[in-house]
């Protein structure tokens, strides 16, 4: 980020400094979260620059953590080029290829259909589920965090959480992926305290 020099005369700004930490400690982890959920580099940067444009407006309300706080403004601005622009980037397919990579010694065939078994009942939740497990899988979010992202308390995120997960599992134990016996590994919301 370049320097920018006050006018003459100006009064200073005590919030820079707090921005500027912000957006030197959360940059890369920002467009990472950006560019799992768009389709490309160049949008995701694009997500960025408008999330700490309205950071930048909003610099003397950066809270501790601002990470979560990032995040949600980072959604919101997702959300709007989804509605500005009438695209939707399928998200699901990367997943399952990131979930369904090849284990040693493994059938790849075996690795590719429980990839698109995965793709297809990660598709079938909506899109706060999807959202919900992408939080806590991908971006490594807790539970506390991810609530913020989503702006509800803790407790709802666990139960939104836990719903997901239950119908993710759900999906696959009917396409024969998950065993009935597998499903006690699906979490209960109360375990979801961290």
């Amino acid at each position: 980020m370049l320097p920018v020099e006050d006018p003459p005369n100006a009064v200073p700004d005590i919030y820079r400094d707090r921005f500027e930490r912000c957006f030197r400690d959360h940059y890369a982890q920002l467009l990472a979260f950006s560019m799992r959920r768009v389709s490309g580099r160049e949008i995701a940067e694009d997500v960025v620059a408008d999330t700490f444009a309205v950071a930048w407006r909003r610099r003397d309300r950066i809270p501790d953590p601002a990470l979560p706080w990032l995040y949600a403004i980072a959604a919101h601005v997702i959300a709007n080029q989804y509605r500005s622009t009438r695209r939707r980037h399928n998200l699901d397919l990367r997943l399952g290829h990131e979930t369904g990579a090849i284990a040693p010694g493994s059938d790849p065939a075996e690795s590719l259909g429980r990839r698109d078994a995965f793709s297809a009942a990660f598709a079938l939740l909506a899109e706060p589920e999807r959202e919900a497990l992408r939080l806590i899988a991908w971006d490594g979010l807790d539970t506390r965090d991810a609530a913020r992202v989503f702006g509800c308390s803790p407790g709802a995120f666990r139960v939104r959480l836990h719903r997901a997960r239950r119908k993710l599992a759900k999906q696959l134990e009917a396409t024969g992926h998950l065993p009935r016996e597998d499903r006690a590994e699906v979490s209960n919301p109360a375990e979801e305290i961290q």
